[in-house]
């Protein structure tokens, strides 16, 4: 690794770029080594945004902490979880229901088969993210199922070789069991076992109890126009609603990665068999995976990059080979790959 000063000299330079670009939001960097010898920071360390669907990791992480206390198995049926739940008819395909067939983890992979109530084209060609645009909207895990079961299509049997599809079904799912598990809401068991104990001073979970300090979180943007949408986002909960700071997503990628909240022999059975979602994003059970394509870097190879992204264009990712965590935003929810570039760019000035 290059001398500190000048990796942060040139570190500072990408961030400042990103940050000029006119499709950017506010942009926040945070790039620190594994020995602690490196720990940078652009923008306000405790600056609170958006970290979308990287907040599948915390699902992730208390999912894993359900299976070794031996009260959630992940191979047993979603629904023997979600008992209250009507489910029956959730994934139907050629006339024959496969619900009961959808494991814990299925849902954790992607491998369900369900169909993404978020952001997958209903019967009538609106999604449920493009009608809180037009106008903001609040909805529960009642409305996520009867909205995937009666308006949207779902792709292939459980577990089907090969096969993955990235939905928020699953993890709003995931959030049901978690919550009947717990005996809590969402936002309270990430607050009791995650947020307590790892003292994430900044981070919450947006939901009913915090709507009011929407203002207060970095402005999400769609192109040129910032996004008002809290009704919305109080509403994704375990799928995409946690708020944190670059501070409190390094200490929580510490700690997901070093295998503080759940043992090193879950940590590597959850990368254990990486799928296709969409090119070059992989994932394994509960973790996202991204390697830049030679095509992209035919002068040099990038090692993998383990974590999750964000739709309000965040990234959250440890490179294990290098020992380097990555967290930032770009807060714009369209392009995503500029928060990708962006991490690219800050591994190759680390690592040249």
């Amino acid at each position: 690794m290059p001398r500190n000063d000048d990796v942060e000299r040139r570190l500072g330079l990408i961030a400042q770029k990103v940050a000029a670009d006119r499709r950017t939001g506010e942009v926040l960097l945070a790039v620190a080594s594994g020995d602690r010898s490196l720990d940078y920071r652009w923008g306000p360390a405790d600056r609170p945004f958006f970290i979308a669907s990287a907040t599948k990791l915390y699902v992730t992480a208390l999912m894993a902490r359900l299976m070794e206390l031996g009260r959630v198995d992940w191979d047993a049926p979603m629904a023997s979880y979600l008992p209250d739940l009507d489910l029956d008819g959730l994934l139907v395909l050629d006339g024959i229901d496969h619900t009961r067939e959808i494991t814990v983890r299925h849902l954790l992979a992607h491998t369900s088969g369900l169909a993404d109530y978020f952001e997958q084209k209903r019967h009538d060609g609106t999604t449920t993210f493009g009608r809180a645009i037009e106008a903001d909207a609040g909805w529960n895990l009642s409305d996520v199922v009867r909205w995937t079961r009666d308006d949207l299509t779902g792709h292939f049997v459980p577990g089907a070789p090969g096969r993955a599809f990235y939905s928020d079904t699953n993890y709003q799912l995931l959030g049901g069991i978690i919550e009947r598990q717990f005996g809590a809401g969402f936002g309270e068991v990430v607050r009791q076992e995650i947020v307590e104990p790892l003292g994430l001073d900044r981070t919450f979970c947006f939901d009913a109890s915090t709507i009011h300090l929407y203002d207060d979180v970095c402005t999400m943007r769609r192109g040129a126009t910032g996004l008002r949408i809290p009704q919305a986002m109080a509403s994704v909960g375990a799928d995409g609603g946690i708020v944190s700071t670059l501070d409190d997503s390094v200490r929580f990628l510490r700690a997901f990665m070093g295998a503080e909240l759940f043992s090193a022999r879950t940590l590597k059975q959850l990368q254990g068999e990486w799928r296709r979602i969409f090119f070059p994003l992989e994932y394994g059970t509960g973790v996202m995976s991204f390697t830049v394509p030679r095509v992209f870097s035919p002068l040099r190879r990038f090692p993998r990059v383990v974590g999750h992204s964000g739709a309000s264009g965040t990234v959250l990712f440890w490179c294990p080979e290098w020992d380097v965590y990555v967290a930032g935003t770009v807060n714009q929810v369209e392009k995503r790959s500029l928060p990708f570039q962006m991490m690219i760019r800050s591994l190759a000035v680390v690592r040249p």
